[in-house]
């Protein structure tokens, strides 16, 4: 069977992906402000929204395959793809807030976890280990020749961590993103025997490890879209879009384009030219 192609973008069609990432960067710093115990998940759908509809962009999660929300709201045991509605949020709960933006046609995908009020020291663990993978798996998009070097380099470090082990999901990964939100090539967020095709030039990818306390079995519920977690143990979601062009990478949907948290990791980001 062939596999679907790779849109390879050009550094101006990258530059309005930017733009859209800082129109998402908005949204998602509003959404996660907005967290608190009490406020429903429908409200902060509306907040994420509004910072859309202010700097004319549209969604690109509203209405996918008739998704009714502007963002998935993932909860506790939720996985990916939770919808936004009723339900309130309470002190101690785990959250995974992921969207998009469009702007011109281009794509933006981007989530954050965050921890409603006083945090369980090990839900904590979860969501900083989750984010330090992505970040891993990033900086082997800068220093890797293959796609499957970022999933080697996510459960490099999830398998280094100390104390109790975590799973990495293998039912949901990453992917390409550009003039529509899921594209070719799949970025698994695991090592495997496939190395994936070569990292090029004006590939854009969104890396997005999700990580669970419990085991890797999921379900999807009666609503067809929210995942769960069989054994009900919490998951944590991050992602970020990353454009590769010729003279490095650019992190789309970071303020500083990543430079802060990949320094560490010996690589120094470039603005897209």
């Amino acid at each position: 069977m062939a596999q679907p192609r790779i849109q390879y973008k050009t550094n101006a069609q990258m530059r309005t992906m930017r733009e859209a990432g800082l129109v998402l960067i908005k949204a998602l710093d509003a959404a996660v402000e907005a967290v608190r115990p009490g406020i429903t998940t429908a409200e902060l759908d509306k907040v994420f929204a509004a910072v859309l509809a202010e700097a004319g962009a549209t969604s690109n999660f509203l209405g996918y395959y008739g998704f009714p929300a502007t963002i998935c709201t993932s909860v506790n045991e939720e996985v990916v793809h939770g919808i936004p509605g009723s339900r309130v949020l309470g002190e101690g709960d785990i959250i995974s807030i992921d969207g998009g933006a469009v702007v011109n046609g281009w794509h933006s995908d981007s989530a954050r976890t965050v921890i409603v009020g006083a945090a369980d020291p090990e839900d904590q663990r979860l969501s900083d280990v989750t984010e330090n993978a992505m970040w891993h798996g990033i900086a082997a998009a800068a220093k890797g020749r293959f796609v499957g070097d970022i999933g080697a380099a996510v459960d490099d470090y999830v398998s280094s961590v100390p104390g109790k082990p975590l799973g990495i999901l293998e039912d949901y990964v990453g992917h390409g993103i550009g003039s529509e939100m899921h594209q070719a090539p799949d970025v698994l967020n695991y090592r495997t025997s496939h190395r994936g095709p070569k990292l090029k030039p004006g590939m854009c990818l969104a890396i997005e490890p999700m990580l669970v306390r419990g085991g890797i079995e999921t379900k999807t519920l009666e609503d067809d879209w929210t995942v769960v977690t069989t054994d009900g143990a919490r998951s944590c979601q991050w992602e970020h879009s990353v454009a590769i062009h010729e003279k490095g990478i650019w992190v789309l949907t970071a303020p500083d384009g990543g430079a802060s948290r990949l320094a560490p990791l010996g690589v120094t980001p470039v603005p897209i030219p």
